[in-house]
């Protein structure tokens, strides 16, 4: 499996959207219905997944899927 659909599957545990519909322009918020606490455990997921530190400062400012999975192909 890819990175990007290893990724899109972490997502779509917290999203009533199924990895195979999702695009790199949706929201989590908006278009995927993520709270707080889905964004936060998800990231928590992610570092574990992928064996990688964030920053919470730059994760902060990520709204979309595809600046998700640019931030993680730079940390790669």
């Amino acid at each position: 499996m890819n990175q990007e659909m290893e990724f899109k599957n972490i997502v779509a545990q917290y999203s009533k959207v199924a990895s195979e519909e999702m695009n790199n322009e949706m929201r989590f918020r908006e278009d995927l219905g993520f709270s707080s606490l889905d964004f936060m455990s998800f990231l928590g997921e992610l570092e574990d997944t992928f064996d990688l530190e964030l920053d919470e400062s730059e994760v902060l400012k990520i709204t979309t899927l595809g600046e998700a999975l640019n931030l993680l192909e730079e940390l790669q």
